[in-house]
């Protein structure tokens, strides 16, 4: 059985930080391409980052500087440092496993920024 399950999500000030957490169970975590993805109410799903088996990185342009994804293969975990947080970063994450037709999804974490 495969799970996902975030962590680290809140209630945080404009220009203060997070870091989520994905751990997963179920799968080979180090061959898979790992995700996070956000959705803020009445928007679409988007890509936020990702971070391949080899450990390339890609990054939507909105938090380029601001976040960095990780992963550690040893603890099947994938990280999301969010520096310097916006109101419009307010979203449900959700962490994603992906590997050629295959995705698997968290139940995601609610990150809201606000004063």
């Amino acid at each position: 059985q495969v799970q996902l399950v975030e962590s680290g999500g809140g209630l945080v000030q404009p220009g203060g930080s997070l870091r989520l957490s994905c751990a997963a169970s179920g799968i080979t975590f180090s061959i898979y391409t790992m995700g996070w993805y956000r959705q803020a109410p009445g928007k679409q799903r988007e890509l936020v980052a990702d971070i391949t088996s080899g450990g390339s990185t890609n990054y939507v342009d909105s938090v380029k500087g601001r976040f960095t994804i990780s992963r550690d293969n040893a603890k099947n975990t994938v990280y999301l440092q969010m520096n310097n947080l916006k109101p419009e970063d307010t979203a449900v994450y959700y962490c994603n496993a992906h590997l050629l037709t295959i995705d698997y999804w968290g139940q995601g974490t609610q990150v809201t920024v606000s004063s």
